[in-house]
């Protein structure tokens, strides 16, 4: 364990927001704040694990579907925009929930929120095991909305878990990590239902395949709420930062959630990173969802490509995501990297559309990566530039925010790209993303960047010393690029000759 000094002065911090000040006062007016003892556990680690688990397991759920559309429009006889809903009914359900989920996470504590999540992934995964025929999509859907009703409580909370357990030079790494499992998740979503569940012609056989993934699916949710249940726990025992620490003095009287969602309104920054986030994050929804139809219509019979470009799209993120995050931690260039992110996503975005119908898949693969790196990579900023800008708001009110305009803007996007691709062809609907991804660009480019979290720490400067990444995050970038070399190969990519080299050199490293 490391442990933080501890001080017996005051230091003088101006507070940011009405309402938040505590007594004494010094003679400028200034509140004078305690110097708190500090200390970072091991077993962060673990709750970090363990709610990683849980997103993972939600977020393959929200893809089973989709990644294998044209498989579930003939065994359910429905349209293709009904399979759509499935994936669709995790951002509509967000919308409405995710203020009551915010004011249950403020009041209830953030182990009440994630058990109560993944009670809900777990219940909704046991209804479709009973869906494995063709006439009971309704069921279906009833199971995928519990699901989704899960993706409530889990989807703002990695901004909030980091800063309860992480210390200052790690927290955007540990809210990239926590975004990971949400990736992980959509990756193995793209990559598992089209092995599991053959494109076969006989009925019978396809609903024994898709009840034998709904059956993996139900056991993997069930493990993983026992688990929550017995390991995750609600925050350590000392604060791992000052920021943290002046966070906790705060009495449960002068902290209104009211209160709390009208300055968050009126933070004209947070508000436009709102709108930016919503923007960029709908276009990446849009594309999960639709990725079968734009990959099956250019290429047809490539179901199982489809999912591998989806896991190629994800994986990169992962390593974007990572990436994004340590360099964070270690530059605090909160807007300068999400602007050039942001940048990158549109022109990645822009040259998948260009060349997705070259006929190569190897350049399918290779531009996909391009732009999940960037678009994937994206998420975990969005999170910790909202903190740094709402600081000291509660972090999932701001992630909560962020993700209803996700939410909203997903289904805007999905619906509307889809009606195009069908009267105008997949490159109109990726087009018609670009518009709106150089708009978010040019938004981005007005934000304000006001670290108020960052101040606060930068004014207690009580913590010394950099923090060292742990192996775990090597390790999670040299699985992502193995698999990303083993998808090369299995399209016969010219430039395969990459994973020789990166083994020799990752061997090298741990050597």
């Amino acid at each position: 364990m490391e442990r933080g000094n501890q001080v017996g002065n005051y230091h003088q911090l101006k507070a940011e927001e009405d309402g938040l000040s505590t007594e004494p006062f010094a003679p400028d007016g200034s509140p004078l704040f305690p110097l708190m003892e500090t200390r970072l556990y091991k077993r962060r680690w673990l709750m970090l694990f363990v709610f990683g688990t849980f997103s993972m397991s939600n977020a393959f759920m929200w893809l089973q579907y989709s990644i294998i559309s044209n498989i579930f429009v003939r065994f359910y006889g429905v349209d293709s925009i009904c399979v759509d809903w499935l994936s669709m009914i995790y951002f509509l359900t967000y919308i409405p929930l995710i203020l009551p989920v915010t004011w249950l996470l403020d009041n209830r504590g953030l182990r009440d929120v994630v058990v109560a999540g993944s009670a809900f992934n777990c219940i909704g995964a046991w209804i479709k095991t009973s869906t494995a025929r063709p006439n009971m999509f309704a069921v279906t859907f009833l199971g995928q909305f519990v699901c989704s009703v899960g993706t409530v409580f889990l989807l703002g909370i990695p901004s909030r878990l980091a800063s309860l357990w992480f210390g200052q030079q790690e927290v955007s790494t540990a809210c990239s990590i926590g975004v990971l499992g949400n990736q992980v998740g959509i990756a193995i979503g793209f990559l598992l239902p089209p092995i599991l569940v053959p494109n076969v012609d006989d009925v019978e056989e396809l609903a024994y395949h898709i009840g034998v993934m709904f059956y993996i699916t139900a056991g993997v949710a069930t493990l993983i709420f026992i688990l929550v249940v017995i390991v995750f726990q609600e925050k350590p025992e000392l604060p791992p930062s000052q920021a943290q620490a002046q966070a906790r003095s705060l009495s449960l009287d002068q902290y209104s959630y009211k209160a709390s969602i009208g300055r968050l309104l009126c933070n004209k920054p947070f508000m436009l990173l709102v709108l930016t986030y919503g923007l960029n994050v709908g276009c990446f929804y849009a594309v999960s969802t639709l990725l079968n139809r734009m990959i099956t219509e250019q290429y047809p019979g490539e179901e199982v490509n489809a999912g591998r470009i989806g896991l190629t799209i994800v994986i990169a993120g992962m390593v974007g995501s990572l990436i994004c995050g340590i360099w964070m931690d270690k530059t605090k260039t909160y807007k300068q990297t999400t602007f050039a992110v942001y940048l990158l996503t549109f022109i990645g975005m822009l040259v998948y559309s260009f060349t997705l119908n070259l006929g190569h898949m190897w350049v399918v693969f290779l531009t996909a990566a391009i732009l999940g790196f960037f678009m994937t990579g994206y998420l975990p900023l969005g999170f910790e530039f909202a903190v740094e800008l709402t600081y000291p708001e509660s972090e999932g009110t701001s992630s909560g925010l962020l993700n209803c305009s996700a939410q909203l803007f997903g289904i805007i996007f999905t619906i509307s790209q889809g009606k195009i691709m069908d009267k105008w062809g997949t490159l109109a609907g990726n087009i018609f993303l670009c518009v709106f991804l150089l708009i978010g660009t040019i938004l981005t480019g007005f934000i304000k960047s006001d670290l108020r979290r960052q101040n606060a720490n930068a004014s207690c400067d009580t913590q010394r010393g950099s923090v060292s990444i742990p192996v775990c995050v090597f390790l999670c970038v040299c699985v992502c690029v193995h698999c990303a070399c083993w998808c090369l190969e299995e399209v016969g990519c010219p430039i395969a000759w990459l994973h020789t080299l990166w083994q020799s050199w990752s061997r090298h490293l741990i050597l």
